[in-house]
């Protein structure tokens, strides 16, 4: 990509809103203002000062039409986002006003930007190293306080300094290993190779501790997948609705209301959980019903959490025993709704055939056992406690990477354990540092940059 040109694009979302920022990157973004800017009292805006405001209108040069009223900023290269000249115009938000400016500035000698290419700019010239970059669209797509305080911590180079740790270690192993076989007069190989092992086991403890945060990681990251899951009329709506706090579903006494997913997210004490209302699950006719069964089987499979509703007023019969034979080997959390009314159902077969799961007894229409069911949300998957402490590893590609590290580290050790000559190791340890490298962006492929910035926004 080139990066010596000038680009611009809109900034905060499309729509209507108070205010519509419009920004520019590069080194003719003064000059480029300056053709469509009016300042009020007609200031030079060439000699306008960094980290400065003015007040003006952003104008039409070839025919002077004011097309709105701005104050615009000024902040001058290195210290900004981008280390590039940077413009602001902030505008009045809607659709119409944000576009204009935008077209003119692409007339008068700017390119539109291409998606993440704000921020890809940052890490090209250096301001943030590439794992960094990623932090800035988990940042934007933050759903509850603790996703963000992981976000904002890798935005600052928490999870980069880790890495980098980890590869300076490497870097001495290598050296360690140069040494040795550079200077064999010295006899210093097994020496050496002990410590090589000492310190690749030290390394891959490390790393183990990363990867085996990566789930929770995750979770905070992408939102815990969780199914409502049921025959009809045991009350999955009603508990969508209890747990998002509003009427999101229709609720009937008429089985098979729900025919289709409903999926909503919501913050359950600083888990982001994308909560899904399932078609309850029977035999039927309905073609449309039939559909939405299949869907809900679908999201038994895919889902990290799965919510069994029963109720607890009417006797099991042979469709909520299929239901519990889908269920084998996944997480659950099952829920005896009604208790409010007599209690028939047949717990000894429920405990039998879901062994170790939880059971809570809930009166969703009164919300009697709602909040247990958060509580228990949080003690399956971070055992009380969503407080963030670690560095933990919230994206696939990291994980992976670091997964592939791990297991060149062990070849490496399992090399010199088993006495091969002391180079022999350095090609799998090389290895593991060239993928370490490839979190921060070191040593990554120009194909995979280009990939990772495709995800941002425009305006970013």
């Amino acid at each position: 990509m080139i990066i010596d040109d000038t680009i611009a694009a809109i900034s905060t979302a499309i729509g209507e809103g108070g205010i519509g920022i419009v920004r520019m990157t590069g080194e003719d973004s003064l000059n480029i203002l300056n053709k469509v800017f009016r300042s009020y009292k007609n200031k030079d805006t060439m000699n306008m000062k960094s980290y400065t405001l003015r007040y003006g209108h952003i104008v039409n040069p070839e025919t002077d039409e004011i097309i709105d009223e701005v104050i615009v900023s000024y902040m001058k290269a290195p210290n900004t986002y981008t280390r590039e000249d940077v413009v602001e115009i902030n505008c009045h938000g809607g659709m119409v006003a944000v576009k204009r400016i935008l077209a003119t500035l692409l007339n008068n000698g700017a390119r539109l930007a291409e998606p993440g290419e704000f921020t890809k700019r940052a890490f090209l010239n250096g301001r943030i190293d590439l794992s960094q970059a990623e932090a800035v669209i988990d940042l934007i797509r933050a759903k509850t306080d603790e996703s963000m305080k992981i976000a904002l911590e890798q935005t600052k180079g928490k999870l980069s300094t880790k890495i980098k740790h980890l590869m300076d270690k490497l870097l001495k192993m290598l050296a360690h290993i140069e040494a040795a076989v550079d200077f064999p007069e010295d006899d210093i190989e097994d020496v050496v190779s002990k410590s090589v092992i000492n310190d690749g086991k030290e390394i891959v403890t490390e790393i183990e501790g990363l990867i085996k945060n990566a789930e929770t990681g995750k979770l905070l990251r992408e939102g815990l997948n969780t199914a409502i899951v049921g025959k009809p009329n045991v009350g999955k709506s009603s508990l969508l609705n209890a747990l998002l706090e509003e009427a999101r579903a229709i609720v009937t006494d008429i089985p098979g209301t729900t025919r289709d997913v409903i999926e909503e997210y919501i913050n359950i004490k600083g888990i982001p959980v994308k909560i899904v209302d399932t078609a309850g699950i029977r035999k039927t006719e309905d073609l449309v019903e039939k559909i939405g069964v299949e869907k809900s089987k679908e999201y038994i499979d895919i889902a990290d959490l799965i919510i069994f509703m029963l109720d607890g007023s009417r006797e099991l019969d042979n469709e909520d025993k299929e239901i519990i034979k889908m269920l084998e080997n996944k997480r659950v959390i099952v829920v005896i709704n009604k208790s409010d009314l007599p209690m028939v159902i047949d717990m000894d077969y429920i405990k039998n055939n879901l062994i170790n799961h939880p059971i809570i007894y809930t009166s969703v229409n009164t919300e009697e056992g709602v909040e247990q069911i958060e509580d228990k949300i949080v003690e399956l998957f971070f055992k009380g406690d969503v407080t963030v402490k670690d560095v933990y590893i919230t994206n696939v590609r990291h994980k992976d990477i670091l997964t592939k590290a791990l297991e060149s580290i062990n070849k490496g050790i399992e090399t010199l354990s088993s006495g091969f000559p002391i180079d022999c190791a350095s090609i799998d340890l090389k290895d593991a540092y060239l993928k370490l490298g490839e979190i921060t962006g070191d040593t990554v492929a120009d194909d995979i940059i280009d990939k990772i910035f495709t995800e941002f926004c425009i305006g970013k």
